[in-house]
């Protein structure tokens, strides 16, 4: 008879727990038991108490709803006077009230800097200050605050960028707060994922008619502006062309306000009603395309711009501006009033429209659109005889890429259809893909944030394509994109060494020390076009007073709509003018008149 071996009961460890099969508890469940245990009892002993973890959710804000619209005033800022005289004029024809903020300036950097958090970015100080001191102006006249958080709203830009511009909404809504004013509506306007509201009857309709007249408008206020700056500097009477470019904001605000909207009404018979919808869409695109309602006015523009008489003559160094968008692009105390600054040491400024900041973001994301190709269908492309996914990879692709280059194209060419009705004298849009190969080298063009490698790109473009004797780059103080494009300027300067370059970062303080750095560039720059000038006499045999003679003879030479060609190799408006200037006399055989010497 055989015996079964008898198992030795095992014997209990101090410590340790005995599970039966029989056992409600897992060992999962007590592994993490001795966990907590064991987690509380070293808390404990470090001084640590754990707190209970509310995590951050964006507050409700109350929308601003269609039916707000005939009350609701939009309050808006932060680009030249003239863009948003236009922009206004265009919202105002959309039918919205709007209200344009005031410049900032130092007292409204104060203001958000006693409201808001500290550390935050220059532009932030500036725009919110500027929205609490507004508000606070419409309290003084006898709003009470919920009149004013009822009837205003403001509408601004915003990004999820690396920057603290990701963070502007957080900010605007603290220290509206702090100022008395909590509840105050914030529309923020992304720059990928439209407006942050409902879109369900929302009071801002995102529409084509909308996108349309906003962008008309920032297009005209760019060609304006810059042909204020190409004038100004040459203007023989003091102040002419600021009092002409006054009217003809007024002219071209109540173009825009007047500009209703296209639409078909009634147009189409009763059998294609049912095509109404896509029959107007198609037909807001023809009328833009084939239109003048912008481009007449425009017209009558460049003949006021003709009642300014310059002086061509005048050797002035240009200068570009490069910089953060805010900064590059305001005209106050923002960038220390730095465009009238460099007017008044002598300067022609060349300034940044906002057009080259559009056709930049439709740049990146066609380039992501090819890095990414593919990505959506699966992490590895599909095996090559698979050829209907590939196919469809590819279309999916091609069809992306179509679109928005479709969409650059347009723009590019309703930008310099303005160009040419104002006149022709303005520059077209630079060319972003050349942007990118001058910029790669030296800013990796997949890097977002700031303008990525504009600043880079702007300052080898507009200085070997002879455009610009000097770039400034102005941006905030601390501003992450625009310190790590210039730590790469450092390379480009070195390897090119005719270019004269200065970075400013701009606060609500330090305006002498940065005038004083911008003066002591400007020198240099100012003898850079004077030796060119020098050269062109030397290269036309034609003295100063000849060529002068030669413009009193032709009137039409004053005028400032004349267009004077580009010499390649040239770079001032002087220099290229007397090259022209001699080129007619020339082609004309003048003489200058003879001088009779009187007893």
């Amino acid at each position: 008879m055989s015996t079964q071996p008898v198992q030795p009961k095992p014997i209990p460890q101090p410590g340790l727990v005995q599970i039966s099969s029989s056992s409600e508890q897992s060992i999962e469940q007590i592994i993490q038991q001795r966990l907590a245990e064991e987690r509380a009892r070293l808390e404990g002993e470090a001084g640590l108490h754990k707190r209970e973890v509310h995590q951050f959710k964006r507050p409700v804000e109350r929308p601003f709803t269609k039916d707000q619209r005939g009350h609701t005033t939009l309050l808006f800022g932060g680009l030249t006077w003239k863009h948003e005289k236009l922009v206004h004029g265009a919202l105002e024809g959309l039918g919205y009230l709007a209200e344009v903020l005031p410049t900032p300036d130092v007292s409204a950097f104060q203001a958000g800097k006693e409201f808001g958090n500290n550390g935050q970015c220059n532009p932030t100080y500036f725009t919110v200050g500027n929205v609490v001191q507004y508000l606070q102006s419409l309290e003084a006249q006898g709003l009470s605050k919920q009149e004013i958080i009822d009837r205003y709203v403001f509408f601004t830009a915003g990004a999820c960028g690396p920057c603290r511009f990701g963070m502007y909404e957080a900010e605007y809504r603290l220290a509206l707060r702090n100022a008395g004013f909590d509840g105050f509506r914030v529309l923020l306007f992304q720059q990928a994922g439209g407006l942050s509201q409902s879109d369900c009857e929302a009071g801002l309709e995102m529409n084509l008619d909308f996108f349309l007249g906003i962008l008309n408008s920032l297009n005209c206020g760019d060609v304006l502006n810059e042909v204020g700056y190409l004038i100004r500097p040459f203007e023989v009477t003091p102040g002419q062309t600021d009092q002409v470019l006054d009217r003809m904001m007024d002219f071209m605000h109540e173009v825009f306000a007047r500009k209703k909207p296209y639409s078909l009404e009634d147009k189409l018979p009763g059998f294609l009603s049912g095509f109404k919808d896509t029959a107007e869409y198609l037909g807001k695109f023809a009328n833009q395309l084939t239109g003048d309602d912008i481009t007449k006015p425009l017209e009558r523009c460049r003949e006021m711009f003709d009642e300014v008489e310059v002086d061509r003559l005048r050797v002035k160094p240009i200068v570009k501006i490069t910089g953060e968008f805010w900064a590059q692009t305001t005209e106050g105390d923002g960038n220390f009033n730095m465009f009238q600054f460099l007017e008044r040491e002598g300067a022609q400024v060349l300034v940044e429209p906002v057009g080259t900041w559009i056709t930049y973001m439709i740049h990146q994301v066609i380039q992501r659109y090819k890095d990414q190709k593919g990505l959506e269908e699966g992490a590895v492309l599909p095996p090559i005889w698979q050829l209907g996914k590939r196919a469809k990879i590819e279309w999916n692709y091609r069809n992306k890429v179509a679109k928005l280059r479709l969409a650059e194209t347009i723009f590019k060419r309703e930008y310099h259809k303005l160009i040419e009705a104002l006149g022709g004298i303005g520059h077209h849009l630079a060319d972003q893909y050349e942007m990118q190969r001058l910029g790669h080298p030296y800013y990796n063009s997949r890097a977002g944030g700031g303008e990525g490698h504009l600043e880079i790109a702007k300052n080898i473009y507009y200085s070997n394509k002879d455009l610009a004797h000097m770039v400034l780059s102005v941006k905030p103080f601390g501003c992450m994109p625009s310190t790590q494009s210039d730590g790469a300027q450092a390379a480009v300067v070195s390897h090119y060494k005719d270019i004269i370059y200065l970075p400013i970062e701009t606060s609500g303080e330090g305006e002498v020390n940065a005038h004083s750095r911008v003066q002591m560039a400007l020198g240099e720059a100012k003898n850079k076009a004077k030796r060119e000038f020098a050269e062109v006499l030397e290269r036309t045999g034609m003295s100063l007073d000849d060529l002068k003679a030669y413009v009193d003879e032709h009137p039409e030479t004053r005028r400032p709509m004349y267009q004077v060609p580009h010499t390649k190799g040239v770079v001032g408006t002087a220099a290229n003018f007397a090259l022209h200037i001699a080129d007619r006399a020339k082609k004309e055989n003048w003489t200058p008149k003879a001088v009779v010497a009187v007893n």
